[in-house]
C-alpha cells in the first residue's frame, strides 16, 4: 500500500505553508493513485490539528478522499483514506 507521509511540525506557524502543503500532498494522493495519507500536525495545544480537519472538511477537498480517520493511540496523526 503506497502512502505519503506530511509532518508539520517545521511549519507550524506559517498559515500559507501549511495550506499549500495540504494542497500538495492531497493533489499528490489523487494524481499518483496513493491510499493512504499521514498528517502529522502535532499534538501541542490542537491548534494545528484542528485547522488540518477544517482543511479536510471544505467540501472542494472533502470530495477527493474515501474517509478520514483520527489515530486514537497518538492525537497527533490524521490519516486520510483515498479510493482510487
Amino acid at each position: 500500500m503506497a502512502k505519503i507521509k506530511l509532518d508539520l511540525h517545521d511549519i507550524f506557524s506559517n498559515g500559507r505553508a501549511i495550506e499549500a502543503e495540504l494542497n500538495r500532498v492531497i493533489e499528490e494522493a489523487v494524481s499518483k493513485k496513493i491510499s493512504l495519507v499521514e498528517i502529522i500536525p502535532g499534538k501541542g495545544s490542537g491548534q494545528l490539528k484542528k485547522r488540518v480537519l477544517r482543511f479536510l472538511e471544505q467540501p472542494s477537498i472533502k470530495n477527493l478522499y474515501h474517509r478520514l480517520e483520527k489515530d486514537d493511540k497518538n492525537f497527533g496523526r490524521i490519516f486520510v483514506h483515498f479510493r482510487h
